[in-house]
């Protein structure tokens, strides 16, 4: 399986993220996570994967996530709503998204990623 890499172009650390998996071969196939956001059924299967709190998967630092006050929202939300509202737009989503065979990344931490190597 390929590494799919959920991206927003023009976001900084995606670029970073890209250009360091170029950089050490690493095969993957890019998506714009706003043009082509993720279902809510390949969230559930990534968030199931990943083995985290569905909170680290929201962009906390986007305007979206500000406009919507989802900081408090969130508390009241079942993990099902959470993924429903994550599916409703991309830029919701933490980003960048690596999803590899055994796992997810979400972020860039140069760290994390070597272990793709």
């Amino acid at each position: 399986m390929k590494n799919l890499f959920l991206e927003y172009p023009k976001c900084s650390t995606c670029k970073k993220a890209k250009n360091w998996l170029k950089d050490n071969n690493i095969d993957f196939e890019a998506r714009d996570i706003v043009k082509d956001n993720p279902t809510k059924e390949e969230l559930k299967t990534w968030y199931e994967k990943s083995n985290l709190d569905i909170k680290k998967f929201f962009n906390t630092s986007g305007i979206l996530y500000r406009e919507l006050n989802l900081k408090d929202k969130l508390k009241d939300m079942s993990d099902d709503e959470k993924l429903e509202l994550l599916s409703t737009n991309g830029m919701l989503i933490k980003r960048p998204l690596l999803v590899k065979e055994d796992g997810v990344i979400l972020g860039f931490k140069e760290e994390e990623y070597e272990n793709l190597k």
